[in-house]
């Protein structure tokens, strides 16, 4: 990858995430990514050295609330970063469950919780937007990959998203089953440029009445 096209910066902050806009019809070619939305609560993970703070979608720090998963999360290999993911609360069999899940967000239940990534923002002191998401994406499964955090896990990938949206309520990720809501699209080529609300995602699910 051409480190020309990745920005330097210190230190890692939250990044206000892209929302999905809901689509009638799912985008179709080359361009994009296709994954599942899980049922749980946006959550951005920003470690700067030891120290690692959990927000909320609309920034809300969650780092005391989640006291014994950012204790869980500081084990990524890593000087610093910035991931973008999903908490869900995963059932017996594997599902998220969204109604057990603020419960479980209580001390002496996060052992239960488990976090989804999608995107890595930054990466020891790198600003990663400016590359493509599949690039962005590489990085993070390798990061994952080399870090020993058994409640972090990759959301993965798929290029057809009409099948995955025909089979997204009983998906299968990491060898489990989940239960997802829909699906997010994510443009592959296109790198992430300033925070706001679209930025190349569309969200699709059964009965979608909006457009693109």
């Amino acid at each position: 990858m051409p480190r020309a096209y990745i920005l330097s910066v210190s230190p890692p902050k939250f990044i206000r995430p892209y929302i999905p806009t809901i689509a009638k019809a799912i985008p179709r070619g080359d361009a994009w990514l296709h994954e599942p939305k899980l049922d749980g609560y946006r959550l951005q993970i920003v470690k700067d050295g030891p120290a690692v703070r959990l927000y909320s979608r609309t920034g809300y720090a969650w780092t005391e609330r989640l006291a014994s998963l950012t204790e869980a999360l500081a084990g990524l290999l890593c000087t610093s970063a910035v991931i973008d993911g999903e908490l869900v609360f995963p059932a017996a069999d594997g599902s998220p469950d969204f109604y057990r899940l603020q419960s479980a967000m209580v001390p002496g239940r996060q052992h239960d919780l488990a976090v989804f990534a999608f995107d890595l923002l930054h990466h020891d002191g790198e600003d990663l937007r400016p590359i493509p998401l599949i690039d962005r994406r590489l990085h993070l499964t390798e990061l994952l990959a080399r870090s020993n955090v058994p409640c972090l896990h990759l959301v993965w990938g798929f290029d057809d998203g009409a099948k995955l949206l025909e089979v997204a309520r009983t998906a299968r990720i990491g060898g489990e089953r989940f239960e997802a809501t829909g699906v997010s699209l994510l443009l592959r080529t296109v790198p992430r440029l300033g925070q706001g609300e679209d930025g190349g995602l569309a969200g699709c699910e059964p009965g979608a009445v909006a457009d693109v």
